[in-house]
Parts: C-alpha cells; structure tokens; sequence
C-alpha cells in the first residue's frame, strides 16, 4: 500500500489560476485548501510547479487526479491516475474443528487484498499442497489420516499472509495383539495393552469374565495415554489363566487376549517334585514330558543293577 502520493503539476508561462481536482471535488485551488481530509496538504506552489501530498493512502484515494491550470494563454489540465495496492489479509477463517472419521468437511478461508489474491491449501503434517486454488478446501468422507494443522496461504504482488487451523477426527480404538507373558511363581509379571483412538481410549482389563478392580488381589492398573498396564507383584496359583483387555472410546470398543503362564526354574528341587504342566509360549503343554524324561535319567542307574 503507498503511504505517501505526490502529485506535482508543472506551470510555466504566466499562471492567473490553478487548481487540484479528484472526481469533481476541489482539493486545492492556489494556496486555499478546499479538501477538509486532514491528510491532503500543499507541498509546492510557485511559478515552476503545484504540488500536493496525500498521505495514509487508502482504498478510497484511488482514481484520477486532475490539475487545471490557467494562464495568460490558454487552460491547461494535466491528469494523472493513482493505482492502490493493498497487501493481502486473511479476513475470514473457518475455526478448529472436532469431527467423526467418515465425515464430510468443508473449510473456508477468505482474503482481503489489491491485486485480488489468490489462495491455496496445505497440510503440513503431509508433503505439498492439497489441490485446492479456491477458497472453499472440501475434504470428503475424511480419515484420520487427513486430521492435523491446516495452512491457508493468500499471496498477491505485494506480500504473504498466512493462518492455521486444527482439525481433529475422532475414531473407534484399535488395539494391538495381546503378548502372552510366562512368570514364576511368586515373581512379578506384567500385561500391556496398547490401544490407538481419539478421543483416547479408557481401559478394562477382565480376567475370564470377571472385571478386575485396582488394587485388589496384588495388582495394579496403570494406564497413560494410549498404553494400560496390568502388573502382579507376586503372582500366585490363581492369577495363572486368561485375561481379556478392553479399550473404549465413545465411538466404539476393541479388545485383545493374553495368557499368565506358570515358568518353572530348573533348580535341583524340581527334579524330585511330581509332573506339572507348564504353557510354553504357543500355548502347548509341555511340562508332563520334561519332567518324565528327568525323572527316568534319575532312575536309570538303579534300574541296571537288576
């Protein structure tokens, strides 16, 4: 935008009468000032020139400035027409918004400016623009893929302007394959569950159909963002068995599985001790045939001598 216009008007010969014009309207005529905007001023006035300033110009001051000038020959007018150029300004911007996955979206970003300027879109958690040289940027049945910080850009000739807005998508949990975890007796054992949703995920943690409550029984539920931990501090006989994980948001719920299995450490005890099943990773028994094996490496000596 120009923040000062000169308009300088040559005289010459003998000058009886001379004034400046814009659309009509006197600004100046000689030295008496006619214009009642405060920021229209004399500059120069003598027998070389007649010169005016106008400053702070604005939208309003554009178009054709004319100066008559009358001599001892003839009238004179010399014109001269004032092009204003404003930088661009973003005026209107749609605001952040929360939506479901699936819906359609609409934003809107309108901008101010001279030369018009144009407009475009990106998502700058994404690499390039979106497509769209128009105001409107439509997002059809949106993913949670497209949800992040938007950028409107407005440029003309003259500079830049830029706003952000956030969008947010919200989704059903998704939850991660439950890891089933072998521990001993007596030690401590952990269950994770790692759940992906927005708004972020409560979680349930449920062994068979039985819901477990905080603290009780030597276990504890501590769950942060999007990870739940289950942990034993001295597992026992009884916490041996299935357990069920439950994420909830309210667009929905998913769920995993895990095995608490019993690992049995090979000490010299274990050899004199009765067959016991023990779960190996995969689920399968394997602690009857271990143990039997053992059992007759110990017995095979005496069973020679007869």
């Amino acid at each position: 935008m120009l923040f000062l216009s000169l308009h300088r008007c040559a005289q010459g010969d003998v000058v009886t009468h001379t004034a400046w014009l814009n659309r009509s309207s006197i600004l100046y005529a000689g030295e008496d000032k006619w214009s009642v905007d405060p920021r229209v001023s004399l500059v120069t006035l003598n027998q070389e020139e007649f010169t005016i300033k106008i400053e702070n110009v604005d939208m309003t001051d554009e178009g054709q400035y004319v100066c008559a000038v009358q001599t001892s020959s003839r009238p004179r007018t010399t014109s001269v027409h004032i092009l204003v150029q404003v930088p661009p300004e973003i005026i209107n911007l749609s605001k952040d918004i929360v939506v479901n996955e699936g819906s359609n979206v609409t934003l809107m970003c309108q901008a101010s400016g001279k030369p018009e300027p144009s407009i475009s879109w990106k998502l700058l958690s994404s690499s390039g623009d979106l497509g769209s040289d128009d105001e409107y940027l439509e997002i059809p049945s949106i993913s949670r893929q497209k949800a992040g910080t938007y950028e409107c850009t407005a440029v003309n000739e003259i500079d830049t302007a830029v706003k952000t807005l956030d969008i947010t998508v919200n989704y059903a949990p998704t939850v991660s394959e439950g890891r089933d975890v072998g521990v001993t007796l007596g030690q401590r054992g952990v269950l994770e569950c790692e759940a992906d949703a927005v708004p972020e995920a409560d979680f349930e943690w449920y062994k068979e159909d039985r819901r477990i409550l905080n603290g009780l029984h030597g276990m504890e539920i501590v769950s942060t963002g999007s990870l739940s931990k289950l942990t034993f501090f001295n597992v026992s006989d009884g916490d041996y068995g299935n357990y069920t994980c439950v994420a909830v948001n309210k667009l929905g719920s998913a769920n995993t599985s895990f095995l608490l299995y019993v690992v049995i450490e090979p000490t010299s005890s274990t050899l004199l001790q009765g067959p016991r099943a023990v779960q190996d990773g995969s689920g399968g028994a394997m602690g009857v045939h271990s143990h039997t094996c053992l059992l007759f490496i110990v017995l095979l000596p005496f069973l020679l001598r007869f």
